[in-house]
């Protein structure tokens, strides 16, 4: 297996990269995927969540009302520390089994994760961060994800800065511009990283 991180902020673009490698025949472990998985209803996610945030979380049809959710503890430290303490280990233990599966291939696998450069993971054959201006980020997740300005903000705040992410990485790519000078990116991406085995 070849681990290769994959981060950047919210809005970045992440999900057009990690699913083009994917066409390549990488293998994505992709954590906020795994949240939402981890989250449906029936599983000991979600009734953990309503245990701590009430009934008014979930939409009519007993789904988790993400926006809900996010107004709930982008403004609220503690509730948003709360959040994480129950979402965190569960998705961490989903990753660490696909990994663990994922160890007896020659696969190159890339692990999707928003928060990697915050968790000081030290296991990657390389960090991939795909970098954007945080205000096309904002103006993006607003225009193309239905989300609040501010709700948008207050997640990019809490997360590393676009700095720390680049000081960290071995390669940046650049989603400021359209979705095919992106995937070129990738296709050279998918070149170096195979450049590694």
């Amino acid at each position: 297996m070849l681990l290769i991180g994959l981060t950047g902020g919210i809005g970045s673009g992440k999900s057009s990269v990690s699913a083009r490698l994917a066409t390549f025949g990488a293998r994505v472990i992709d954590a906020d995927a795994i949240v939402r998985e981890l989250q449906e209803p029936g599983g000991p996610v979600l009734e953990a969540m309503v245990e701590r945030f009430g009934g008014g979380i979930l939409l009519p049809d007993g789904r988790l009302d993400r926006q809900a959710v996010a107004d709930l503890v982008f403004t609220d430290n503690e509730a948003l520390a709360d959040l994480n303490a129950i979402v965190h280990p569960a998705v961490g233990a989903e990753i660490a089994r696909r990994l663990e599966e994922a160890s007896v291939t020659d696969d190159v696998v890339i692990l999707d994760v928003p928060l990697l450069v915050e968790s000081g993971r030290d296991d990657l054959a390389a960090l991939v961060v795909v970098d954007v201006d945080p205000e096309l980020a904002v103006e993006r997740l607003v225009t193309h994800r239905g989300f609040k300005e501010t709700d948008a903000r207050a997640r990019i705040s809490r997360q590393a800065s676009r700095e720390e992410r680049r000081a960290k990485a071995d390669r940046v790519v650049d989603n400021s511009g359209s979705i095919d000078e992106l995937n070129a990116q990738v296709d050279d991406l998918w070149e170096w990283i195979e450049s590694l085995r």
